[in-house]
């Protein structure tokens, strides 16, 4: 390959966070790059996010690196005899395993691109005095309590923020402080750059052109268009988002769900609450999705019994047509795989479901003019931290149907990106200060 072919390439990375493998349906993905595309004023810390698998230090100082991976592979390589489910779960790993491997090798083969893996840390070491500065905030507990309707965030706009989109008024004076409930309200960020936040005695950064709606799955419902609660933030939604005066079409065309399904890691070190799968049946997808229709992306285990629960049962509730699969392969920073491809409970990878949801129109009017959904694609990145999944809407754009650029929903989140809006109970989690640094992005970090 042409020196500047690599050269143009590894550039594109640099800017984009993306590196796209010629005539592979592999991508790798620098996180930290693509979120700080979101923000102005802060950046990702490289060093937070990559705190699993680079040499960095945490809040006790240690290393973060997992030291436990010669007991899981010596634990697995217990030989059983696997039950019909296990059978089956290794049946679909066998089949995918040549397409992760061949993404893999890929990978290894892009020497401009491994050249640069060891700097994606950025170097910046964890104190532990920066940790104990701020204890991290629990907002699952805190939502639970009688106070949660009283819980205010303060925004802090700076002088020279100004709405990125001409038309409609806002109700915000710049340069002063706009102060919201923070539970059961969607809270938006429409000025141009980000803001930095106030709750209680911790700081949190929002960024540009986005919101958020923190709640439990009882309150999921005012979230819904056409409710009274989005009746009453009409005015402010259509002003940040450009959202048309017909409720039918104030959906989302992309919505990404990543469940807290029940899982006995989760809960043993007690990471996040989980949930009961018969709750997401429950779940008003439908009610999210525009008229022209809905891509839905749903992240998954290799768990056998959760793949039937989705194909079986939540895709038919939830109106979703099935499309794709696509796989999230992780490795450290010296390009290897997190653990063996063949470890059957520690597989390096996840899944991604792809599927259409109908609108008021039919959705197969509204994709013909799409190009179709690449089966089998494989992204490739460094892990964050755990559960944190990278963030792949913008890989999904040219699949969506509906007006572009695609009005963006994330179901269960913890963190926030420009121009989406994020639903959980936890989606100021990683947008907590302690996650960013300061300052003007430089290029060895955009």
């Amino acid at each position: 390959m042409a020196d500047s072919v690599i050269a143009d390439r590894l550039s594109t990375f640099l800017g984009t966070g993306i590196y796209r493998f010629e005539g592979s349906n592999t991508v790798f993905i620098d996180p930290v790059r693509v979120l700080n595309r979101s923000y102005t004023r802060f950046r990702v810390s490289p060093s937070a996010y990559y705190s699993r698998f680079f040499q960095s230090k945490g809040p006790t100082g240690d290393s973060r690196v997992p030291n436990n991976s010669r007991k899981r592979k010596r634990k697995d390589k217990k030989t059983h005899a696997l039950n019909l489910r296990e059978q089956a779960a290794d049946e679909r790993h066998q089949k995918v395993k040549p397409l992760l491997l061949e993404a893999h090798g890929s990978f290894l083969g892009a020497r401009d691109l491994l050249a640069v893996m060891e700097t994606l840390s950025g170097g910046n070491e964890f104190s532990g005095k920066e940790w104990l500065q701020n204890v991290e905030q629990s907002f699952v507990e805190l939502g639970s309590v009688w106070q949660a309707p009283l819980y205010e965030i303060t925004l802090n706009y700076n002088q020279d923020d100004k709405p990125t989109h001409d038309g409609g008024s806002s109700c915000v004076n710049y340069g002063e402080q706009r102060v919201l409930p923070v539970f059961n309200n969607l809270v938006v960020n429409e000025a141009g750059s980000d803001v930095e936040a106030e709750l209680l005695n911790n700081k949190y950064i929002i960024p540009k052109e986005s919101g958020f709606f923190m709640s439990d799955l009882r309150q999921i419902h005012n979230l819904i268009p056409g409710s009274s609660l989005f009746d009453l933030l009409q005015n402010e939604l259509q002003y940040i988002f450009i959202l048309p005066a017909a409720v039918s079409d104030c959906g989302f065309n992309l919505i990404v769900i990543d469940p807290p399904w029940e899982n006995s890691s989760a809960y043993q070190k007690m990471k996040y609450p989980t949930l009961p799968n018969r709750y997401l049946l429950s779940l008003p997808l439908k009610q999210f999705v525009h008229a022209k229709g809905a891509l839905v992306a749903l992240w998954v285990t290799n768990r056998e019994k959760l793949r039937v629960f989705v194909e079986k049962e939540l895709f038919p509730a939830w109106g979703v047509k099935y499309e794709a699969t696509l796989y999230w392969l992780k490795v450290k920073a010296d390009g290897s795989l997190i653990s063996e491809l063949d470890l059957f409970h520690h597989r390096p990878y996840e899944c991604l479901l792809l599927g259409y949801c109908d609108g008021d129109i039919a959705y197969s009017k509204c994709l013909s003019r799409l190009r179709p959904v690449l089966h089998d694609q494989v992204f490739i990145s460094v892990p964050g931290d755990y559960s944190r999944k990278p963030p792949v809407g913008e890989l999904l754009w040219e699949y969506v149907p509906g007006p572009k650029p695609p009005r963006c929903l994330e179901l269960f989140a913890r963190e926030m990106i420009a121009g989406w809006t994020s639903w959980g109970n936890e989606p100021l989690h990683f947008q907590d200060s302690r996650y960013f640094l300061r300052g003007e992005m430089n290029n060895a970090s955009k």
